[in-house]
């Protein structure tokens, strides 16, 4: 297919070389040339805007951090459907507002364009493997036709009903990550308090009902202090405000949800916006009277949180 990609940040670059690697002619467009031009280097075309994409391709998939981003590339006075021509897909794969994804489609199908809701979960891991979980609002004629899309990207693609419903799917994802991060965090801060083994911690927890991606993936970051970002922390608070926004229109309480981003804002209010969402456990370690010890970027010169913990109980 003629694939067009708005958008290369930590997501949408690495999702845009898989499309080329599977054999799609690539046209691209995104705020900088620094995240173009490699693109460009590696067969991509570029394109100096939403709509001149739109204008040659038979696919526009974008990748954007928030509801009006995606509202001005899709929607605006040289968005994509500025450009488009009847027929085109429309598959926007940011984490954006339920409503704010139905009332794109809606727009979309007045201008003869299909449009799919079709957020991810797998972080920059699965983006760059082409492994991640793709949940996909919308028709379920544009669903079959993004097929050949959806295979370059993605291990586990599931349609989940109409316009809206894959970014509500996305939501629950980070209901469900989040609060299975904090509860990781308060582990690994309890563990190296007990001054109990790191590693030896994750390998007996993995084998129990206490196991998790979060376990596997994010305990041993939070251990040695590396706080690089594959999904940042201020792009996890907007996808809490997010969820926690659906939930109070459908009545739903989400207590733990709300505490887990209360502890994200706590992470920021340290400069920690843009560090990898491990670095919740560094609110953790404010409760339990480390807060002299933090810094806003990591790794931390690799010293555990147990090296670190020991030392203060020996002073």
């Amino acid at each position: 297919m003629r694939v067009g990609v708005i958008g290369l940040g930590i997501m949408g670059a690495p999702m845009a070389r898989n499309l080329l690697r599977a054999g799609h002619a690539l046209t691209v467009h995104g705020r900088t040339r620094a995240r173009v031009d490699p693109l460009v280097g590696e067969g991509a075309t570029a394109a100096d805007s939403p709509a001149a994409v739109a204008a040659v391709v038979d696919a526009v998939v974008t990748m954007l951090p928030d509801t009006p981003d995606v509202e001005v590339v899709v929607d605006g006075p040289e968005g994509v459907l500025a450009g488009a021509r009847p027929g085109l897909l429309v598959v926007d794969m940011s984490t954006i507002d339920p409503e704010a994804a139905r009332a794109l489609a809606a727009r979309a199908a007045a201008a003869g364009v299909a449009f799919l809701d079709a957020p991810v979960s797998g972080g920059e891991q699965g983006a760059i493997a082409g492994t991640l979980s793709i949940m996909v609002g919308g028709e379920r004629a544009a669903f079959e036709r993004a097929a050949p899309l959806f295979a370059a990207l993605g291990r586990q693609v599931t349609s989940m009903g109409g316009s809206g419903q894959g970014q509500m799917t996305k939501l629950v994802n980070q209901v469900v990550g989040a609060t299975t991060l904090a509860a990781v965090a308060e582990g690994v801060v309890l563990a190296a308090s007990a001054g109990l083994d790191p590693a030896a911690m994750v390998r007996a927890l993995e084998g129990g009902a206490a196991t998790s991606w979060m376990l596997r993936e994010q305990a041993p970051r939070m251990q040695r202090r590396d706080f690089a970002p594959g999904f940042m922390v201020r792009l996890q608070q907007k996808d809490l405000r997010l969820a926690l926004a659906a939930a109070r229109r459908l009545g739903v309480p989400l207590p733990a949800s709300a505490l887990v981003h209360q502890l994200f804002t706590a992470v920021e209010a340290r400069g920690g916006g843009a560090l990898g969402t491990q670095a919740l456990v560094t609110a953790l370690e404010v409760l339990a009277g480390r807060d002299g010890e933090e810094r806003a970027a990591g790794p931390d010169e690799g010293r555990t949180l147990a090296s670190d913990l020991g030392a203060k109980r020996r002073d």
